[in-house]
């Protein structure tokens, strides 16, 4: 992308209450934040792949892979930092570049060739932003709340329960895997999703596993072992 530079940021807590260690976890032979640096390095686009963390041995693994590392203060690696202050922490310590590119170290099986996609979908859209998206397993249609009495009186309604699930909309929902958007903009919104100009890049399910749980993890190393 000719006069355009981007930043690739991959923000890693050593933190994780649901799967302890998690990014560093080995993941078919590797540690899981390596996925994502890889990635990072060899799309066509990114200039520089850095890995923001409060982690000694996440940095260091970073570092080996070929990231630059850029050490977190304590207060952002708190539960309750947000992705958002983590990101514009990096920003303001590696200035220079217009587009950031958020490559979540929780979902490894993202290629390269997905990061270029996208980015060449923001050039051709000639958007403020791209978001990562797959189609849903399950529609949201068939779903509902349940009150203590579990009843599931109206729980759906009478022109959805007649119909096929293959008749129903197709939805799609956020994979996490790849978020692109103008720097300044990232800045002046504090998110990545824009009221306009923003843009879908759409993965298949088998691409989206997003490692929050044992149980994902050990999906991501099934499909990684069938590849």
């Amino acid at each position: 992308m000719e006069n355009k530079k981007f930043l690739a940021i991959i923000p890693a807590r050593g933190g994780s209450k649901r799967l302890p260690r998690k990014n560093v976890l080995d993941l078919a032979g590797k540690p899981l934040i390596v996925w994502s640096i890889e990635a990072g390095l060899q799309s066509k686009y990114i200039d520089k792949v850095v890995v923001s963390s409060d982690d000694e041995e996440i940095l260091n693994i970073s570092k080996k892979t070929g990231a630059e590392i850029l050490k977190r203060p304590e207060i952002l690696a708190s539960d309750t930092a947000s992705t958002f202050d983590a990101i514009k922490h990096t920003i303001n310590n590696v200035k220079g570049y217009e587009y950031v590119v958020l490559l979540q170290a929780t979902s490894p099986l993202r290629s390269a060739k997905q990061i270029d996609q996208a980015i060449e979908l923001l050039e051709e859209k000639n958007a403020d932003a791209v978001v990562s998206v797959c189609e849903m397993e399950h529609s949201p249609l068939w779903s509902n709340t349940l009150d203590d009495s579990l009843s599931m009186e109206n729980f759906l309604p009478e022109e959805i329960l007649n119909k096929r699930s293959q008749d129903l909309e197709t939805y799609f929902r956020l994979n996490g895997a790849i978020y692109i958007c103008k720097t300044e903009k990232f800045l002046e919104e504090k998110s990545f999703f824009f009221k306009k100009n923003i843009f879908a890049y759409v993965m298949s399910r088998e691409y989206s596993v997003d490692i929050d749980e044992e149980i994902d993890f050990k999906m991501a190393e099934v499909l990684i072992n069938e590849n």
